[in-house]
Formats: C-alpha cells, sequence, structure tokens
C-alpha cells in the first residue's frame, strides 16, 4: 500500500499503521529493513502538569476531581517544543525509554500569524539551525513527529506575504527532508482540519509545495474539535489527491465535536461543552489512518480568549475538568 509516490518511484508493501503497530515506521522511497522490533505502545510522560494536578486533589481529598484529571494524565500526549530550546528534545526521548513518544515541532517564523501562539524562529537561518538541531538529537531514536501544526493552512489565509509564503514552503520542505533522512522517525506534516481549508484540492497543492511528498503523510485537527468522523472523511479525500497519503488525527478534545460558531474566536479558543475524545492508539480499524493521537495537551490553554483562560499552553485545570467531565 503506497503512501504518496510519483511514476518510477519505489512502493513500500505494507501501510504505515501496519508499521506502527508493530512498533516501527516505514517511509515511501527508502528501502524497507527488519530492525528488532521496539515496544508499539506510545510514552505516558510520568510527571508534568496533569500528574502534579492529581497529586495535588487527592493531597486535598478531593478525588472526584482527581479521578477525572487521572483521565488526562494517565493518556499518552505529545511534547511540544516551541522555543529555541533543543536540549529538550534529547531528554524526552531519554524519558520514553523504549516508548514512542510524539513530538510536535512549532517554531517557524511567522508562527500563527500574531495571534494567541505567536512567535517562533526569528529569521529563515535560525529555523533551519533549529530544525537541525532537532534532528541531530533524534538520531537513531524513535519518534512519531507533528511538524509545524498550522503552518500550511495559513499559508493559505493572506495573513503572510507572498515571500513569507514562499519561504516558509521552502523551510518546510527542508524539514521534512531532514527528518525524513531518520528512518526511525515518523513524520507528518500539518494539513489543517476539515472545517479551515475545505477545499482539498487547494490544501493538496499547498502540502505539495511544502514537501509532503518526502514524508509518511499529514496530521489533522491539531488542537480543534472537528469529529473524528469528519476528519476521517476529509483526510480520506485529501489523501485521495496525495497519491493515498496515510494521515494521523488529534482527537485529544473531539469527543463532543466543534463549539457553534460565533464572533470572534470562541469557536476553537477554550470553548466550553467539548469533551475528550478517541483515546490515543496506533490501531485504528481505518486503512489510511495511522493513529489517534492526544496531540494538543488536554487541559492546556488554547490562549487568554476570555472566561479568565491563561495564555496559550498554560495548564489550566478547571478546563481539565470540563474535558474529561464532557
Amino acid at each position: 500500500m503506497a503512501f504518496l509516490f510519483s511514476p518510477g518511484q519505489r512502493v513500500v508493501a505494507a501501510g504505515l499503521s501496519a508499521a506502527l503497530a508493530a512498533g516501527w515506521p516505514s517511509r515511501v522511497g527508502h528501502e524497507t529493513w527488519s530492525p528488532p522490533p521496539p515496544p508499539s505502545r506510545l510514552y505516558v510522560e510520568r510527571t508534568g502538569p496533569a500528574v502534579e494536578q492529581v497529586t495535588t486533589y487527592e493531597k486535598e481529598g478531593r478525588t472526584a476531581e482527581a479521578a477525572l484529571i487521572r483521565k488526562i494524565a494517565t493518556r499518552p500526549v505529545a511534547s511540544w517544543f516551541a522555543d529555541s530550546d533543543t536540549a529538550r528534545v534529547d531528554r524526552v526521548v531519554r524519558a520514553a525509554r523504549g516508548y514512542i513518544p510524539v513530538l510536535v515541532l512549532y517554531f517557524i517564523p511567522h508562527r500563527d500569524c500574531a495571534s494567541h501562539s505567536a512567535g517562533g524562529a526569528r529569521t529563515a537561518t535560525a529555523y533551519d539551525a533549529w530544525i537541525q538541531a532537532v534532528a541531530a538529537a533524534l538520531t537513531g531514536r524513535r519518534a512519531i513527529v507533528i511538524l509545524e501544526p498550522d503552518a500550511v493552512a495559513q499559508s493559505l489565509q493572506g495573513c503572510l506575504t507572498s515571500a513569507q509564503r514562499a519561504e516558509r514552503y521552502r523551510l518546510l520542505t527542508r524539514a521534512v527532508a531532514k527528518l525524513a533522512a531518520n528512518p526511525a522517525l515518523t513524520v507528518y506534516l500539518d494539513g489543517g482540519n476539515p472545517a479551515w481549508i475545505t477545499d482539498t484540492a487547494t490544501m493538496a497543492k499547498a502540502l505539495r509545495k511544502a514537501g509532503v511528498a518526502r514524508a509518511d503523510g499529514f496530521s489533522l485537527n491539531v488542537a480543534n474539535f472537528e469529529t473524528t468522523a469528519s476528519n476521517i472523511r476529509y483526510g480520506t479525500r485529501l489523501s485521495d489527491r496525495l497519491g493515498g497519503a496515510h494521515f494521523v488525527i488529534d482527537t485529544s478534545r473531539n469527543g463532543n465535536g466543534p463549539a457553534r460558531r460565533s464572533s470572534g474566536d470562541r469557536h476553537w479558543c477554550n470553548p466550553p461543552g467539548r469533551a475528550l475524545g478517541n483515546v490515543p492508539t496506533l490501531r485504528t480499524g481505518q486503512d489510511r489512518v495511522d493513529a489517534y493521537l492526544w496531540i494538543k495537551r488536554p487541559g492546556e490553554s488554547d490562549g487568554a480568549c476570555g472566561r479568565g483562560a491563561p495564555a496559550a499552553g498554560r495548564w489550566w485545570p478547571e478546563y481539565a475538568l470540563e474535558l474529561a467531565s464532557g
């Protein structure tokens, strides 16, 4: 089963879902190979805000709240890398100890188009150096890598100049190539969500410009709330335009689907009434869906956008409780 290929390109016979289920990824364009099969389980953090929150609630005798947060603390969630600290990459993969960590690289210049998660590398040169450092830290290490959530979708929004958009595609293409050179990594270039760039032809064209042909596929629904079924439908249509590309879906907070659209950003920025979605797994039962992953860390804020929400990425126990009880 091919992922992405062009005429004459060698196609790996087995699909990525089968490879991941066996605990080791493969990629089109690489020769097949047979290393010793490691464990297939995703990495669950032993520390972190959710784990600490469970401990706090238990010490306070708030057993019901502790039980709710434990639904998050005991599941594998992604580790995000959104600043210049690349030394943490090594610490995370070492802590995984043979399990499979999910890593999100989120440092593209002009990140988030100056919205709640604005930031990223200051220059293209700085970003290339950052990717090089991350790739070096991952040499020979197994991991699932989600590359630059929103970066491709936002390139189609008009918030970048034509020069910035062209630069972004070049940076992503180089990043994919650098990461894909490590056959122990499984790399997904982010493709937005079903309610964003609804024209799959437009999104497929942009993903190609950003180097998706060298990746293992694309990711959908990162930090969003669209249903799993909606993502499968959209992802399959997008996959059809990309030669059968495989994809992964962020199910961390889509248990109740999306909030009703309203003015401003309230439908995507910490909307109330949401719930945890499908638990993370490498066995989805869907031919092209390699995994359901909790990429956005449940309980961490989308941004300071009302209801007393903290800044993007900050742990917010009240919202975590909402999601776990939804």
